[in-house]
């Protein structure tokens, strides 16, 4: 039966089998603890009479099994030194070593991702001091599937206000992290009987493919320079994921008479729009475009994450749900993790409540807007460049000329210089035949290290031979028609001088 002994050193779980002797028994135990390498080598054992008296046998038989092991050369024993492993002559293979992490590039101008440097330490630890000081016990024992009620309210009131949301707390599900939103959801609606989405093409290739992991198939919308081609969605399609203040990757929003018909669409259809407003609060050169789900409340999710103001690695999202699928989306909710965590739900809602997160995002966006001007900038300069979308956003997309070199090698030969990138052909649903560029993140660095950071792009992309010569500073390259909307309408490049 298995036992346990605490030895001077070491506790140690010991399986004594019932079946054989007491003695042959425990030398089977120490022995297989000796080789499957649970007692290294150099261990002190407790001695004979501690150990009888943990295990409940006689000191003789510990004795016996110490000697046995000693002659076969698991154990030494020395005169005043007690009993110690020596180098157990059949010990098993010691598993290998993790493989260690990759190295962190020396440049991440990745599409996506908020300056982490600037995360907002000082406001986040006095809102953890005030959660903690007036927390009840209830906060640290099992909490709400649906989330805590206090960042519900916070969320509500903070969408109202900034997005144009309307919504009330007991509409709002927390979850940790889009990627948890997107497929508790798809879970949910395959159950109710949806078949097919459409989602945006291109898109995120990582959420279109947690939706078809769900059993849904994917309709690709095509997206030109008005945003997802809506008029695409039939009957048949039980839902459209689209990102309609700021196309990913494209950066154009969706236009009016477009929102207009894909609301007409859900209603005429019973269709579902999942608004995915990854970074809507990034605007720089008006008021941001409000949420699309404030136009139709009943048949938009409203998909929200602090990834993007905050950091990924807080996993804390929220989706704004139709009264229908609030339950549904709870009990799945209940069903996947119990609930998301709760001290950093109770913190982000103090910092919504006491407007340090509005600070937060106010000088952020700020900080992001010189960047991205620093970028076009740069873009200005060589005319085989276009950069595509409206101001905002925490990237910006740039089209290759088409008779440079190729995205994957332009790709290739940045990650050789330290310089970490995301190309647009993998975000199609069919790659092949694509136009070719770069998802040029510039809110990833480090203030003082972005303009290095755009120093080697530039010196990259020259090198590579994607640059072509100068020309006037302010004129803007323009887009080759039908390059993402198959010849309907061509995406138009964004005004470089602003």
């Amino acid at each position: 039966m298995p036992q346990s002994w605490s030895g001077a050193r070491i506790d140690l779980h010991l399986a004594l089998d019932a079946k054989g002797g007491r003695r042959s028994a425990l030398e089977a135990a120490l022995r297989g603890a000796i080789r499957q390498g649970r007692l290294p080598a150099g261990t002190l054992l407790p001695s004979t009479r501690g150990l009888a008296q943990e295990l409940g046998l006689s000191r003789g038989t510990v004795t016996a099994a110490y000697d046995q092991l000693v002659e076969e050369g698991f154990l030494t024993t020395r005169p005043g030194s007690g009993t110690r492993v020596t180098k157990a002559p059949r010990r098993a293979q010691a598993p290998a070593r993790p493989a260690a992490p990759p190295a962190a590039p020396l440049h991440n101008l990745r599409a996506g991702l908020p300056d982490a440097g600037a995360f907002p330490t000082r406001a986040w630890l006095a809102s953890t001091r005030r959660v903690l000081d007036r927390a009840r016990p209830e906060v640290f024992g099992f909490g709400d599937p649906q989330g805590r009620l206090e960042l519900r309210e916070a969320l509500a009131d903070y969408l109202g206000r900034t997005r144009g949301v309307l919504t009330t707390p007991d509409r709002i599900l927390i979850t940790s992290g889009h990627y948890q939103s997107i497929g508790l959801l798809s879970g949910v609606l395959a159950a109710g009987g949806v078949g097919t989405a459409a989602m945006e093409d291109p898109g995120h290739n990582l959420y279109r493919g947690v939706v078809q992991r769900s059993g849904i198939s994917t309709l690709a919308l095509p997206v030109d320079a008005h945003g997802a081609r809506v008029d695409a969605l039939t009957e048949r399609v039980g839902a459209a994921v689209l990102t309609p203040a700021h196309q990913y990757p494209t950066g154009v929003p969706l236009h009016p008479s477009r929102r207009q018909a894909l609301c007409a669409w859900a209603r005429s259809t019973g269709g579902l729009i999942v608004e995915d407003d990854y970074d809507g609060e990034y605007r720089y050169d008006r008021q941001p475009v409000g949420a699309l789900q404030g136009v139709a409340p009943d048949h938009v999710v409203y998909c929200g994450t602090s990834s993007k103001t905050l950091a990924p690695a807080l996993r804390l999202a929220w989706l704004v749900l139709p009264p229908h699928l609030v339950g549904p989306m709870t009990r799945a909710k209940e069903q996947a993790d119990l609930f998301t965590e709760t001290l950093g739900q109770l913190v982000l809602a103090d910092l919504i409540t006491t407007h340090a997160y509005d600070r937060h995002v106010r000088a952020a966006r700020l900080r992001y807007r010189r960047r991205r001007a620093l970028l076009l900038d740069r873009i200005a300069a060589h005319p085989g460049l276009v950069a595509h979308g409206v101001p905002a956003g925490l990237h910006t997309l740039v089209t290759l000329p088409s008779d440079g070199p190729g995205e994957e090698q332009v790709l290739a030969g940045c990650a050789r210089d330290g310089i970490a990138l995301r190309g647009l052909t993998e975000l199609h649903h069919d790659p092949a035949g694509r136009p070719q560029g770069l998802l040029v993140g510039f809110a990833a660095p480090a203030e003082r290290a972005y303009p290095a950071a755009l120093d080697a792009l530039f010196t990259a992309l020259g090198s590579l031979g994607v640059l072509a010569g100068g020309r006037q500073e302010g004129s803007v390259s323009k887009a080759e028609p039908d390059q993402f909307s198959g010849g309907k309408a061509d995406l138009s490049p964004c005004q470089v001088a602003e």
